[in-house]
């Protein structure tokens, strides 16, 4: 259930990161922290399911760095330095909730019989 929860976040990230009609940001800054909120998301929950951490980081700074990528092919996206540079602080923020937080999945578990 956690695998499938996590992976259809992955999934709304990447349509939401590809689609030629996302939800419009508005603010600029509100962007950035769209992102970094959309990463942080990614790596607290797969930190909570993995106990190798630095893979998890890799893994979904790779996937950010990908998707910018891809943008810049699409023709109606374009790629930025900073967006991946909010994406790598929300994976760095994550890690830290990760690391200081108790681990909620694990209490939610605890609880069913």
């Amino acid at each position: 259930l956690w695998l499938g929860i996590g992976w259809a976040l992955v999934l709304l990230v990447v349509y939401l990161s590809l689609t030629p009609r996302p939800p419009p940001a508005g603010v600029h800054i509100w962007d950035k922290a769209s992102h970094t909120i959309a990463y942080f998301s990614l790596m607290f929950w797969f930190a909570q399911l993995h106990a190798r951490r630095l893979a998890v980081a890799l893994w979904v700074l790779a996937l950010g760095a990908g998707i910018e990528v891809a943008q810049g092919f699409t023709g109606y996206r374009e790629a930025s330095a900073l967006d991946m540079l909010a994406n790598s602080l929300g994976v760095a923020l994550g890690w830290l909730a990760a690391w200081r937080l108790p681990n909620p999945l694990a209490r939610i578990e605890a609880l069913w019989p």
